[in-house]
């Protein structure tokens, strides 16, 4: 964004984590009067891309792939929701956590038209749930485990209980505020807690 002429800071950028990059542009540009075309747009996403690819591979989260096991042990449904739908992020979902998401299971930002806060992504997780079961999937058997404050605000519209796991530098009186019913500092506590 700073390449760009556009101030975002990093706690900004976990606040706007979840809502479609074009969304996070939009804000951030209109907050200091600028508009952004379609051409800005796509050049702010090959830059973010290029410096993307100069960090190293991230690494699974720790406790994560323990608490996917541990759900699927108790035959509950996982569906995946996120705002984002990069090749590589699949590809490391795939190779991290083999096994556990289902492509018929999965909502990216590639198949809703209103990213995160607006519920649409959590419904489409409702309705690919209920035809994966082959009956209503109602919202309250369900939770939902996000980790931003617009995923958290989304489940909570869409009438999902949410737990919150902080991943990032956000005070947790954040995700609380977007409607989560409790908050854990990592996936590792809210494994150590599943049964809780």
């Amino acid at each position: 964004m700073e390449d760009f002429g556009l101030d975002l800071s990093v706690e900004e950028a976990y606040m706007h984590e979840g809502r479609t990059g074009r969304g996070t542009i939009d804000i951030v540009a209109h907050r200091q009067g600028k508009e952004v075309d379609e051409k800005t747009v796509s050049e702010i996403y090959a830059r973010k891309t290029a410096y993307f690819n100069q960090f190293p591979p991230a690494e699974p989260m720790p406790g994560a792939l323990d608490l996917l096991r541990k759900i699927q042990s108790q035959h509950l449904l996982i569906i995946l929701v996120t705002g984002s739908g990069t090749r590589s992020l699949l590809d490391r979902l795939e190779r991290f956590y083999p096994s556990v998401f289902q492509k018929d299971l999965m909502v990216t930002g590639f198949d809703v038209k209103k990213g995160k806060p607006d519920p649409e992504p959590y419904l489409m997780g409702l309705k690919k749930g209920s035809a994966a079961l082959g009956c209503p999937l109602l919202a309250e058997e369900c939770v939902v485990i996000e980790n931003a404050p617009l995923g958290v605000e989304a489940a909570v519209r869409a009438g999902i209980p949410t737990i919150a796991v902080n991943t990032g530098p956000l005070n947790p009186s954040v995700l609380e505020a977007a409607g989560a019913f409790c908050v854990y500092p990592s996936m590792q506590a809210l494994y150590d807690s599943w049964a809780d």
